[in-house]
């Protein structure tokens, strides 16, 4: 395991040397260490298995170096990295590879400064994670399983079962200084859990999930028992016909909505491109007026917050739709920077360098959400939210959700794989059949026909993002739902 004062050391270090070379003009040196620890959870009652298998840990450090150089041809930009060498050495070869690879951008003014505040959060992670053995590791995968059995056993369910899944713990120590006068470093622990569990001969499937940043705050049993409860309950659904309905999506479809699509069509790099439908939108009403989303980076004890982003910038709070009205974008430095004017300043508390194993020095900053926030102006509970919809579909669980014309046309589609339900004169009174619905509908449109968003949230990660969407269930109506894969129960 490498120090945060190692890192810190390396980036100062290699700050000095760049310094010394006649053609740089500005630089940036990133050091990260990074050790993502897998636990796997696969149980088959009617077949031999070990329960947890393959549990496994990936460590990567490194630098990167971003650098902007005085040529003959003018001001070029370039980047460069070198893997599992801290040293001046290290640092050199980064630089070279910066430069062989550095090309003319007039759209690049300037490497961050230290302007925008100090850190709000510091030593917000948990040694206890960062210094966790391996029987403790794999024990957390076993408490997942277990909170699963114990579920299906109480309820007398011993055979036909699965459980799948992972716990997931993730360590990160970054350090980064520019040329400019930043001189930053982070430390952060999570850990994820994501179970899903299945009564073959039922064809019923549950899922839940349990996340946090302190070892003692994280109850992976939680995420087994969820799943089994979920499990247990969408046994013998029904179909339901094509058409348009009423449709309460639960916390992890409206991640997946999010995660998805609508977080990407929020930033600013999506802006300029042009493949976003928020584009020339900015001030204007575009979602119902109950509608507030934000990012904010500081949430104490959120799997997403960080004290700095990857180009040393203090997280914070950063407004994207408030009362329906769209009011900022995620942003990094580079783009900040490039839309900077008279009336519109976009504060970069966005710039992240999220790789599969955590913050990776082999990337440049690209934009993305800390915990998403989706909150609404009146809130209801979640029992007057499922009243209030007379008659429709409870949509928990969404997959392979994606956009159909791309992004800027915010037409989608998905299928509704689990944990999903009837509802009939304002109560659930049957599971809907997994996998047998699919979701096509314009997230433009669906944020409009937003009517009520419930007052209890949860912190919900999908399958692959890089940020935490803190939740509600919302209701909204007119969605257009289509009855699929009839033909397979003919074969």
């Amino acid at each position: 395991m490498i120090k945060v004062e190692v890192l810190r050391k390396c980036v100062g270090d290699g700050l000095h040397f760049i310094r010394l070379q006649q053609d740089v003009r500005e630089a940036e040196v990133f050091a990260s260490w990074n050790e993502s620890i897998t636990v796997r959870v696969n149980y088959t009652s009617e077949i031999p298995c070990s329960g947890v298998h393959e549990p496994k840990s990936v460590i990567s450090y490194g630098i990167g170096v971003l650098a902007v150089f005085d040529t003959p041809q003018g001001i070029k930009v370039g980047f460069g990295s070198d893997t599992g060498d801290l040293t001046i050495e290290g640092v050199r070869r980064a630089l070279d590879r910066a430069k062989r690879s550095s090309v003319s951008d007039p759209d690049f003014k300037a490497l961050p400064s230290p302007s925008y505040g100090s850190p709000v959060l510091s030593s917000y992670h948990d040694e206890s994670v960062m210094e966790i053995g391996d029987e403790e590791a794999v024990y957390l995968g076993w408490r997942a399983l277990k909170g699963a059995l114990f579920v299906f056993r109480k309820k007398g369910f011993t055979r036909s079962l699965i459980v799948g899944g992972d716990v997931t713990i993730l360590k990160e120590r970054v350090a980064v200084a520019n040329t400019n006068g930043i001189d930053e470093f982070d430390e952060s622990s999570s850990m994820f859990a994501s179970i899903t569990a299945v009564i073959e001969d039922m064809n019923a499937k549950g899922t839940g999930w349990a996340s946090a940043t302190y070892l003692d705050r994280f109850k992976p049993e939680e995420a087994g028992k969820m799943a089994a409860k979920n499990a247990i309950s969408s046994a013998g659904g029904r179909r339901i016909e094509s058409g348009i309905y009423n449709v309460i999506f639960g916390r992890q479809a409206v991640s997946m909505l999010f995660s998805e699509m609508i977080v990407d069509a929020l930033s600013l790099d999506h802006i300029d491109s042009g493949n976003s439908p928020f584009v020339g939108k900015l001030g204007q009403r575009v979602a119902s007026d109950i509608v507030c989303v934000y990012d904010d980076g500081t949430r104490p004890f959120d799997v997403g917050s960080k004290r700095i982003t990857c180009e040393g910038i203090p997280t914070g709070r950063t407004d994207l739709i408030y009362g329906g009205r769209l009011v900022g974008f995620l942003s990094n430095n580079y783009y900040a920077k490039k839309y900077e004017n008279n009336v519109v300043k976009f504060i970069p508390r966005n710039g992240f360098r999220f790789g599969d194993e955590g913050r990776d020095f082999k990337r440049i900053p690209s934009i993305h959400a800390t915990n998403l926030v989706i909150e609404g102006t009146r809130e209801v509970s979640s029992q007057k939210l499922i009243s209030g919809i007379g008659n429709g579909v409870y949509i928990g669980r969404l997959w392979y959700l994606y956009p159909v014309y791309g992004l800027a046309k915010a037409h989608f589609t998905g299928t509704v794989i689990g944990d999903s339900y009837i509802i009939r004169d304002g109560q659930i009174t049957e599971p809907l059949k997994p996998n047998t619905v699919r979701i096509n509908d314009n997230f433009m449109s669906l944020l409009r026909r937003i009517v009520a968003i419930s007052r209890k949230k949860s912190p919900t990660l999908t399958w692959g993002s890089k940020e935490v969407i803190v939740a509600p269930e919302i209701a909204v109506k007119g969605i257009r739902l289509e009855n699929v894969a009839e033909f397979i129960e003919e074969l």
